[in-house]
């Protein structure tokens, strides 16, 4: 018989194989971390016996999933058998219902051995809820200023390569946070799966302090739990500051790679900001681009728009706790971890990471 089990027992079982049961467009928009999706019926396969449950009833629903999942049963356990690889197999649907309880009793009359999750994915996301549904996040935040182009992103993954707890918002959503955030990049998560990868990041941490990149509420179309942001505006304030050559240069290694791709799309964000630069700028920061002046580009850009947008300092101030010169990546990589190593809350850190 297979065992029913919690979604957190689930969670820490990675001996398992999980599998998402539910179809493509159910999976796409959040699932459970690490879990793969072998559906048991596909997007049009749901539609139509969601069609025949509302104007049929439940028995003539039943009826048509088994008609319609029938003859896929043989390449369905062929494909259970091949990415289990002799593992346990751990099954959840939306809320643990009629779909993974088909599941598990098929495999286990098979053969295998099965988990179901109580449940299902509303379970998880109950989760996902709980831990954002309060006033602050059980966490300390160090929060990374500064302008455009000084290399928070850089900062935060030189951090994470050396196992320090750093949150890469922008990663996680797929945008970088201004008119060109979505250049070059793939389409953003839905919400639930964006917070479901911040929630996944703060349940795996062994650390009480945490570093991210200052950041509004809105990251795109996606936004911030209010926790989160609360816990960020209570957080340790660095500052990073760069010689706008570098900042040029950072800038221009991101957008001008693949230039014949990205170049539509710098026109067409470019002309997003023509209530605030003119037509006339427009056009002439249209026609650096054509020329592929891109340097000149991006230093009008930073000096005209970005920097009086953000008014950050662009060197040391005494408004923040340490202001960083990174010019030089590594080395600020280096003065954030020693920061954090020193707080009151994460004094082990050192020892932790080496």
């Amino acid at each position: 018989m297979y065992k029913n089990i919690t979604m957190e027992k689930a969670l820490e079982d990675t001996d398992s194989l999980l599998v998402d049961v539910r179809s493509e467009d159910e999976y796409n928009e959040d699932t459970v971390p690490f879990a793969v999706n072998i559906p048991l019926l596909n997007n049009e396969e749901r539609n139509m016996v969601g069609i025949v449950y509302k104007k049929e009833g439940q028995d003539e629903a039943r009826r048509l999933g088994l008609q319609l999942v029938a003859p896929k049963l043989p390449q369905m356990v062929d494909s259970y058998a091949r990415q289990a690889a002799n593992k346990k197999i751990t099954v959840f649907c939306w809320r643990g219902g009629a779909r993974s309880e088909a599941i598990a009793s098929l495999l286990d009359g098979l053969g295998f051995k099965v988990n179901r999750v109580l449940g299902g994915y509303k379970a998880y996301r109950r989760m996902v809820f709980n831990f954002f549904d309060r006033p602050l996040l059980p966490f300390k935040a160090v929060i990374l200023h500064g302008l455009t182009g000084v290399g928070k992103t850089d900062v935060i993954t030189g951090l994470k390569a050396q196992g320090i707890p750093a949150l890469d918002l922008e990663g996680l959503a797929e945008h970088r946070g201004s008119v060109y955030g979505k250049i070059g990049l793939p389409s953003s998560p839905s919400q639930k799966k964006f917070e479901s990868r911040i929630y996944e990041f703060f349940r795996c941490s062994r650390s009480g302090v945490f570093v991210v990149e200052c950041e509004s509420r809105r990251l795109g179309k996606l936004l911030l739990p209010e926790s989160l942001m609360s816990t960020m505006q209570q957080g340790y304030n660095l500052l990073l500051y760069a010689s706008l050559r570098e900042r040029v240069e950072r800038i221009e290694k991101v957008y001008a790679k693949d230039m014949e791709l990205n170049l539509e799309n710098l026109y067409e964000a470019t002309n997003h900001l023509t209530k605030h630069l003119g037509k006339g700028k427009i056009t002439e920061l249209n026609e650096l681009l054509q020329d592929k002046k891109i340097k000149e580009f991006i230093g009008y850009l930073l000096t005209e728009y970005y920097d009086p947008l953000y008014k950050y300092p662009q060197g040391p101030s005494d408004k923040y706790l340490l202001s960083i010169n990174s010019d030089n990546i590594n080395d600020a990589v280096i003065a954030v971890r020693s920061f954090m190593a020193n707080l009151p809350e994460n004094q082990s850190l050192d020892q932790e990471v080496g």
